[in-house]
């Protein structure tokens, strides 16, 4: 990408962009999806559940914001082939991935077999590669975009058991397995396509105050934290809009961690 000049809340804007949300009407997916269109992006919201994601463009929609819904299961390569050539056939152009599906599948180590590990590693690691492959791919032909791989903070530190006492399992071993090896790919793809234009980035996110943690974890996990309280749904898409921005022209093949300063001690 070439800079502009212009003011700085201007690099921020993502107008006349395209990007396509993977997992983009899921947990996290769905306000990093609303934070993007409200940035000025055309979303793309794209996961295994069409009906969810049309829902919510259609919500995006009669807010005035731009967004449209299709269907993509990154078990199947095919599958995210016809992603890629529907909106390169309706667009034009694809500015902006964003990889934030999950599979659900896996759990403690101790009751993970071969099969949950098979499934969960088929759609957030191959399928997460494919995603990057062909969308960036078609990134390298533009000589332009930006790719924000959605990861976590148990791709960097072991789950503090502790805090799960009586409040719930913690992520399956299979989502730390794929989350470290996440920062990997996106260091690897941003040093091979940096010179074509392609910025690739990685958001690690610590835990979300999604309303369905008891009392007793949010008081555990603010007593851990720095800051002393979970993340609120309204902080979870700013990161991203930023590293998908002119605003961030010069960061790649970065993890940008955003856990209040859990990792720092």
């Amino acid at each position: 990408m070439v800079s502009t000049a212009g003011p700085v809340l201007d690099r921020f804007r993502l107008d006349a962009k395209v990007a396509v949300v993977i997992g983009g009407a899921g947990r996290l997916g769905t306000h990093v999806s609303r934070a993007l269109a409200e940035a000025g992006a055309h979303v793309v919201i794209a996961s295994r559940d069409r009906t969810r994601c049309r829902v919510l463009a259609r919500g995006l929609v009669a807010r005035g914001l731009a967004a449209t819904a299709a269907r993509v299961d990154l078990a199947s390569e095919a599958s995210i082939l016809r992603l890629r050539d529907r909106l390169v056939g309706s667009y034009g152009r694809i500015d902006i991935l964003v990889n934030g599906a999950t599979s659900g599948a896996g759990g403690l180590p101790e009751a993970t077999g071969a099969a949950d590990w098979g499934r969960a590693l088929r759609v957030e690691a191959t399928g997460l590669f494919l995603a990057c492959r062909y969308i960036g791919e078609v990134m390298c032909r533009q000589r332009a975009g930006a790719i924000v791989n959605v990861g976590s903070i148990y791709g960097t530190v072991a789950p503090d058991f502790g805090l799960y006492a009586g409040g719930g399992p913690p992520s399956p071993v299979t989502y730390a397995f794929v989350k470290a090896g996440m920062g990997g790919l996106t260091r690897y793809l941003a040093a091979r396509w940096a010179r074509a234009g392609v910025r690739v980035n990685c958001v690690a996110y610590g835990g979300y105050r999604s309303g369905t943690q008891t009392r007793g974890f949010l008081r555990r996990y603010g007593a851990r934290n720095p800051l002393g309280r979970m993340m609120s749904a309204e902080e979870i898409g700013g990161p991203v809009v930023f590293l998908a921005s002119a605003a961030a022209e010069y960061v790649t093949g970065h993890t940008l961690l955003v856990d209040g300063g859990f990792t720092a001690r």
